[in-house]
């Protein structure tokens, strides 16, 4: 095959000159498949020739007509509504990653034919293809504004969150709009790690109530938050606990703010807030006695109970990863071990567990379990090794995704989801 593929293209690939017409219209008919996606490949085929191949009826040579450069803009609407998924992911890949070169200037027959494939790929139902879209289209200024705000409101969060994290052209009415509408979980805490996000898009965070989002922001350096909105989550946070340790982490804490937190946060928050080199010395100070009134109560009680350890939940992190790791060294960091402290409330076990279990970060198991989503809780499962009954107590209960949105195992015993989507939805959270 390869002596007949050189001879078919010997004459074109010598420094002499291009494919002829006649000849690339004889390659264009012949029988043999490879033939046909060899020259589909080619970036010095006549755009007629391209334009013909992009209905071949093998995918193949459609999917390097898809991702040929040379193709002509003619041929995008043909390709974007091809039978065969691979066909539309090259597409979307080829011409996101030319928009930038779509400039103002270009003919307006050629930009108005990109523009509505990408209109229709941005439509598509393949989650994939809308994925490949939006991850290339993210960053890109020059991409087409609705497009951009159509991938921003996808009901799935791994098309939408792109952009929403990093997509220049959305503007605080855009993203404000967002926020005030239904949108898919996880949506807002994208929008919450975006570079520089404003006082008002910040306000909108809050008063949605979404603590996943106001835990990213509160971790967002560059986000902008008034002091009022500041107070009025420290003082949220004597309910809503999961948000007294990114406060206490946040980097500028105004004292006001730190001394308030003293009186009522968790003790691992506590030791965080102790350890911040910006409080003044009174608030040092306070912040140490509260520290030494609490050791001295909790040694007052373990005296009173024979000297009984101090339960999971207050126990420093460090003691706690230290613990998870000896465990696993010893074979005994199992599902069910886990699934114990799960159960009993020891957040900090589990997510060390995770991370010990997946070789992943604990900040990024912290992430992924922020963002509530079925899929990635799914894979992060997946990676760690779990079983996919396992998987779904973690998604219910240690990333609270709702009920109805649960992924289930298929035949009762199999990851739902392909090794491709948890591999990507892995990266995604840990890039």
């Amino acid at each position: 095959m390869s002596g007949l593929l050189g001879r078919l293209f010997g004459r074109a690939n010598e420094a002499d000159g291009d494919l002829d017409y006649a000849r690339a219209r004889e390659l264009a008919s012949h029988p043999d498949t490879g033939v046909r996606r060899r020259l589909a490949g080619r970036a010095d085929v006549q755009p007629e020739i391209l334009y013909y191949l992009s209905a071949d009826g093998a995918a193949e040579v459609r999917r390097a007509i898809a991702s040929n450069d040379a193709t002509p803009p003619h041929a995008y609407k043909v390709l974007a509504e091809d039978a065969d998924d691979d066909v539309h992911c090259d597409l979307a890949y080829k011409i996101a990653r030319l928009t930038p070169q779509l400039s103002s200037d270009a003919r307006d027959r050629i930009r108005e034919l990109t523009l509505e494939a990408l209109d229709i790929l941005a439509r598509d139902e393949i989650v994939r293809v809308r994925r490949v879209l939006a991850e290339t289209l993210k960053d890109v200024a020059q991409a087409p504004h609705d497009v951009v705000l159509r991938l921003a409101r996808d009901t799935e969060l791994e098309v939408a969150a792109p952009v929403l994290e990093f997509s220049p052209l959305l503007s605080d009415d855009d993203l404000l709009e967002i926020i005030a509408s239904p949108s898919v979980a996880g949506a807002l805490a994208a929008i919450s790690r975006r570079v520089l996000v404003s006082e008002a898009v910040s306000d909108a965070i809050v008063h949605s109530e979404d603590w996943d989002a106001v835990a990213s922001l509160l971790g967002n350096p560059s986000a902008q938050i008034r002091e009022e909105t500041l107070d009025q989550l420290v003082e949220g946070s004597r309910t809503v606990t999961d948000l007294q340790m990114p406060i206490v982490r946040r980097p500028r804490l105004p004292l006001r703010a730190a001394r308030k937190l003293a009186t009522f946060v968790a003790d691992t928050v506590l030791t965080v807030l102790m350890r911040r080199a910006d409080l003044d010395e009174e608030t040092a100070e306070l912040v140490s006695q509260t520290v030494r009134k609490r050791m001295s109560e909790r040694t007052a009680a373990e005296q009173e109970t024979g000297g009984a350890a101090s339960s999971p939940s207050v126990r420093e992190p460090a003691r706690i990863a230290e613990e998870v790791r000896r465990l696993e060294k010893e074979g005994k960091l199992d599902d069910g071990r886990i699934a114990s402290e799960l159960t009993g409330g020891n957040r900090v076990f589990v997510t060390e567990a995770i991370a010990v279990k997946s070789g992943l970060p604990a900040a990024v198991v912290e992430r992924i379990a922020a963002a509530r989503s079925a899929k990635a809780m799914t894979a992060l499962a997946w990676k760690a090794g779990f079983s996919m009954r396992f998987a779904v107590k973690l998604q219910s209960r240690y990333a609270n995704v709702p009920s109805g949105e649960l992924l289930h195992p298929r035949d009762g015993f199999d990851y739902p989801m392909s090794e491709e989507d948890m591999t990507w939805q892995i990266g995604f959270y840990a890039s």
